[in-house]
């Protein structure tokens, strides 16, 4: 017995007497006669499983005035189904999928006859799961491949159509299997395969022209071996209305169905169908090769994660504190080479201690670290932005500790504080090292940018084609000093990635702004010093027409930023002031659809020739910064010392970024605080 009734048997709710069934689905005449309305009043369909797709297949049909159903599921609903799962809510977390979907359909229609299987379909119960139906509808976990091979031969034993359906990406893909048409196994030719296989069969079959491919952003997701995947509400309900509208074609016997080998793709975010015959299914020549190829990819992919390639993500959120909500968007902020130079230690409910170590030793940390002081005021403000989400305002104290600074961070609540609309634009930024729209900046953009700094931040604009090449100049220069200074060369080899496209700790190779052509040759030279020697004396000029020239001339302007009022050398408070403007600058750019790169290596060579210092061993080098820092001076008529960050921004390029700079997973950065500092923190005099 499952709540009172026993497992499979048929029943209606109360009450039913009464419910004005032809005014419930009077709307769906016109696309179905009266006639035919009452006809799929009649109807029993069967639906394995009240998950992502069979829930919601279940209330479509309903919606459609199908009176009977005979659904199975063994599951309960859980937070990791919120994405996509129509019975999935808070209140019922916990309970049977099937029990949920019952009630709901049945505040459809309560005049519904439900057969419910609570212990999902086992083998020697298909035969009754199958009993009286019209119709199987398969809404099962993609996974469950041995129960569905049995459930569709049954079905073509018994003469039953059958529909099963995919939510891929943001498309649907599938396959309607008839007596006239291939058999489900004849198409997928599961047998003898290993499990992994088999999804990877189940997963061309119906989706074979791949075009959810476009713009599948995040490869690693998808874990067949591990039976986990990405899905959305979006394609589910896609699923529902292409297997609601094939539903009433075949319940009512109206026009043809093109049944499997036939395949059908429909894409939302393409907006494009395929429809293609597969003669041989799985077993012809292209399918076989596609096949292939996809192995070959998943072998690879699987050889990166052992390799550890992979840097494991956040587990999935349980409930997290505010103040972890508010360090989880925070480290989002970027950092020089993806360094995230900073580490969390919770002391309470409300303060946080942040530590910022500074890698002075790195060739382009000038100033004792300023680059680094800059993207901690970069993550003040991000914990202030982050923290207004959640209600709190933001204070802070620093102080010098070590290599670095120390920063004590503290939320206090605020009552009726209003979110800072740049919260949703915190992991949206990103640094965009592509050539950009060959547009222009219009005045209400700049006087946005301009106001997100405030008064303390001096912006000026390089928005000239003569300017803009003159200062992609100085920035190839920059190049050439970097790719031949020996000092340079470690960090060249430490912050690429060439195994990830979406690197938590480096800089993807693909997003280094190469063309993907010239990637081989650079690895190849990263290898050893005396490589990348005999690669320079080739000359320069290649990589600094992709990295400087073409996206310099192929931006909207360059921004300058430096103080209002350049007197006097810059305290470590006025440069975390400034990175927090900087960071309001960049996230107040991504809110008006641009985007930005920092061009920073150019400022400090520039200010190593200034003050002849010696980064180098290489005299020949000491004078090209010499020289840069000249052209510096007279290109924007300012010392390299009175700049505190340079950018080129612009209208980014249509077209979908697969590889980025993502960060490290939370728990990578949080510190264990020493009982006596935390002691510490609380004495009166702090």
């Amino acid at each position: 017995m499952v709540n009172g009734v026993q497992n499979g048997e048929s029943r209606m709710l109360e009450p039913a007497g009464n419910f004005p069934y032809d005014l419930a689905f009077d709307r769906n005449l016109g696309w179905v006669t009266d006639w035919e309305q009452l006809a799929l009043r009649a109807k029993h369909v069967a639906i394995a499983g009240m998950g992502g797709v069979g829930g919601i297949y279940l209330l479509t049909l309903a919606r459609l005035g199908i009176g009977s159903f005979t659904i199975a599921d063994f599951d309960v609903f859980e937070f990791a189904n919120f994405n996509r799962q129509v019975g999935a809510m808070v209140d019922t977390v916990g309970r049977p999928k099937a029990v949920v979907l019952e009630e709901m359909a049945s505040k459809i229609n309560p005049e519904l006859r439900i057969r419910r299987f609570d212990n999902g379909v086992t083998r020697e119960q298909v035969d009754d799961f199958l009993s009286g139906v019209h119709l199987f509808v398969d809404g099962l976990d993609f996974f469950e491949i041995g129960i569905r091979r049995l459930i569709f031969a049954r079905c073509r034993e018994r003469g039953i159509p059958a529909i099963t359906a995919a939510p891929i990406g943001m498309g649907v893909g599938y396959l309607v299997f008839t007596n006239d048409g291939m058999s489900f196994e004849d198409y997928f030719r599961f047998e003898g395969r290993s499990d992994t296989e088999q999804f990877l069969r189940f997963l061309m079959g119906l989706v074979p022209r791949g075009l959810h491919r476009k713009y599948l952003i995040d490869p690693s997701r998808i874990n067949l071996a591990a039976r986990k995947g990405p899905s959305t509400a979006a394609a589910v309900q896609l699923c529902a209305g292409a297997t609601g509208a094939a539903a009433v074609k075949l319940l009512l016997g109206r026009d043809a169905v093109k049944p499997a080998p036939w395949h059908h793709h429909f894409d939302a975010y393409l907006d494009r169908l395929a429809v293609t015959r597969l003669r041989f299914g799985l077993a012809g020549p292209v399918q076989r090769a596609k096949l292939a190829i996809a192995r070959r990819m998943i072998a690879q992919r699987a050889r990166q994660s052992s390799a550890g390639a992979a840097v494991a993500a956040d587990p999935p959120d349980r409930g997290r504190s505010p103040i972890h909500e508010i360090l989880n968007l925070a480290r989002w902020t970027p950092s020089g080479d993806n360094a995230q130079p900073w580490r969390f230690q919770v002391i309470d409910e409300s303060t946080v201690a942040v530590q910022i170590r500074n890698d002075v030793g790195n060739v382009y940390e000038y100033r004792d670290g300023q680059p680094t002081l800059l993207a901690g005021g970069m993550l003040l403000e991000s914990l202030r932005i982050a923290a207004s989400l959640s209600g709190r305002d933001m204070t802070w104290e620093a102080e010098p500790s070590g290599a670095g600074q120390r920063l004590t961070v503290r939320f206090p609540i605020v009552p009726d504080l209003p979110p800072d609309p740049l919260g949703s634009f915190l992991t949206m930024r990103s640094v965009n090292r592509q050539r950009y729209r060959w547009q222009r900046l219009t005045a209400d953009q700049k006087s946005a940018l301009a106001a997100s700094v405030g008064d303390a931040i001096r912006l000026d604009w390089h928005e000239r084609l003569g300017m803009r090449w003159q200062l992609a100049r100085l920035n190839a220069m920059a190049t050439d000093i970097r790719l031949r200074c020996p000092e340079a060369f470690p960090v060249h080899q430490r912050i690429i990635d060439w195994q990830r496209s979406l690197s938590p700790d480096r800089i993807p190779a693909r997003a280094v702004g190469l063309a993907d052509p010239v990637l081989p040759m650079l690895r190849w030279a990263l290898n050893d010093w005396p490589r990348m020697q005999r690669l320079n004396r080739l000359g320069t000029w290649g990589t600094a027409a992709q990295l400087d020239y073409l996206p310099g001339i192929g931006s909207a302007a360059f921004i300058v930023v430096r103080r209002a009022h350049d007197a006097g050398p810059v305290a470590s408070h006025e440069v975390l002031e400034a990175g927090r403007a900087i960071q309001r600058l960049w996230l107040t750019a991504t809110r008006l659809g641009l985007v930005m790169q920092p061009t920073l290596a150019m400022l400090a060579f520039a200010e190593y020739g200034q003050n002849q210092v010696g980064f180098t061993a290489d005299a020949a080098l000491r004078r090209k910064a010499a020289t840069l820092s000249a052209a510096f001076r007279r290109c924007l008529g300012v010392m390299p010392a009175d700049v505190l960050f340079v950018a080129r921004i612009g209208a980014p390029r249509p077209g979908l970024r697969t590889f980025r700079s993502t960060r490290l997973p939370l728990g990578d950065l949080m510190q264990t605080m020493p009982a006596q500092a935390v002691e510490s923190l609380h004495q009166p005099d702090r």
